[in-house]
Parts: structure tokens; sequence; C-alpha cells
């Protein structure tokens, strides 16, 4: 009896997993299955509508007012990230600058109607022509036309937000910096249209060129203010006469 016992109990708790394994997998499990049904609504919630699937039904029914506020808020965490991963604070130590509610203002209100706008024109000219010949006409169009004018527009925005006052200003930043940001477009954009073309509906292709536009964006940013910080730090030691290590943990004042 004692060892049919034994064999029973063994049996009885053989199945049960570790506690903390079974706490630690299940966690996750749960986790990213409760993340999936709040997104999409999941199959075990059937007829019930994710985030996803409402912000896809404002971009039907008010796309206008939705891609504004989709670019500004984009634009607005583009500035902090790359304030944060360049390490640029403000005079109080903050990330949050000046300049993350004036980017939010320009994909508010500057780059999204602009982008409604061309992207509109782009589809209405190739509504119904689904041959190879006419995708590559449009990405030609998108990347000879489209992307000029929103890089020109981009950089003369960022010009007045980094404080230009002049015409002159605004010219040479546009000019320092036109070619290489055609540069990134004429690598990205096309690609990005193929997918698009490929896999989206046409009234998520403004978003999802903001969700593009927003790791390039960040990317860029960060690496110009890494650039900007480190010549004023030289600066400002060329004019304390001394060399890095002698003011460590020290900013320089701008």
């Amino acid at each position: 009896m004692s060892v049919k016992f034994e064999k029973d109990t063994i049996k009885q708790t053989g199945g049960i997993p570790a506690p903390g394994i079974s706490a630690v997998k299940g966690g996750k499990d749960d986790l990213v299955h409760d993340i999936g049904t709040t997104l999409t609504g999941g199959k075990t919630m059937e007829g019930t509508k994710g985030y996803l699937a409402a912000y896809l039904k404002q971009l039907q029914t008010n796309p206008l007012r939705t891609k504004m506020l989709t670019s500004g808020t984009l634009s607005a965490l583009q500035e902090i990230l790359a304030s944060w991963i360049a390490k640029d604070r403000n005079k109080n130590g903050h990330y949050f600058t000046t300049r993350v509610p004036k980017m939010a203002a320009y994909g508010a209100f500057i780059s999204a109607p602009l982008g409604h706008v061309l992207i509109s024109i782009l589809q209405k000219l190739f509504a119904g022509r689904t041959s190879l010949k006419a995708k590559i006409l449009q990405i030609l169009v998108s990347n000879l036309v489209i992307a000029p004018i929103q890089n020109s527009v981009y950089l003369i925005s960022m010009a007045i937000i980094a404080g230009a006052k002049t015409i002159h200003q605004v010219h040479a930043t546009w000019k320092a910096g036109f070619i290489p940001v055609m540069r990134v477009s004429w690598i990205s954009s096309p690609l990005c249209l193929a997918f698009a073309q490929k896999f989206l509906p046409e009234h998520t292709w403004v978003p999802f060129f903001n969700v593009i536009a927003f790791f390039i964006g960040t990317y860029v940013n960060s690496v110009t203010k890494k650039k900007r910080l480190a010549a004023l730090r030289k600066r400002y030691q060329d004019e304390r006469g001394g060399r890095p290590d002698d003011y460590p943990g020290q900013n320089p004042k701008y």
C-alpha cells in the first residue's frame, strides 16, 4: 500500500511544472497575448475591434485629422528620442526642449497636410493602373517630384525651428542639406513605396511613410545633434585654453 501510494503521488505531482518557470513563461505568453488582443481584437474576441482596427477606421473616416495627430506625435517623439540618444539637454538638464512642441506643430500642421495632398495626387494619377510599368513610373514620380518638395519643406522648417531668421540662413541650410537628404530618400523611398504598393491599402500609405520617416529622422537628427555638441564642446574648450580632461562633466553653455 505504501509503495502504491508513493507511485500515485509521483504520478500526481510529476506533471506539475516548477512554479517559478511556469509563472515566468505564463506571464510572458499572457502579456504577448494581451497586447495582440488589444491591438487587433484577437480570435477570442471576434467582433471586437482593437486599437489598430479603430485607428484604420479613423484613417478612412477622418483621414487628414488622423494623419495630423499621427505625424505630430511622431515628430515630437523623434525630437525627444534623438535628444536622448545624443545626450542633448537644455540648460535645466531636460530632454524636453523647446524644439519638441515646435516639431509637433511642424508634423501636425505642415508635414501631414502636405503629405496628404501629395500622396493623394500621386494615387489619383495612377488609380486603376496595376501594371509593372505603372508601378515603376509611380516610384519615379514619387522620387523626382514629391520627395524634393517634401524634403525642401522639411529643411526650410528645420532651419526656422533651429533659429534661422533671414532668407540667406534658410537658403544656406537648404543648400547644405538638400543633396544628403535626397540621397537617403532615393535609397529608402523606392523600397517603401514598392512595399506599400504590394501590401498596404492606399489610405494607410501616409502613416506608413511617417513611421519610416520617424526612424530615419531620429537617426539623422541624433547624428546632427552629436556633431553640433562636439563642435560646441571643442569651441568651449578652445576658449578656455584647456583639454577635455580639464573639465570633466562640464557641458558648454549654449
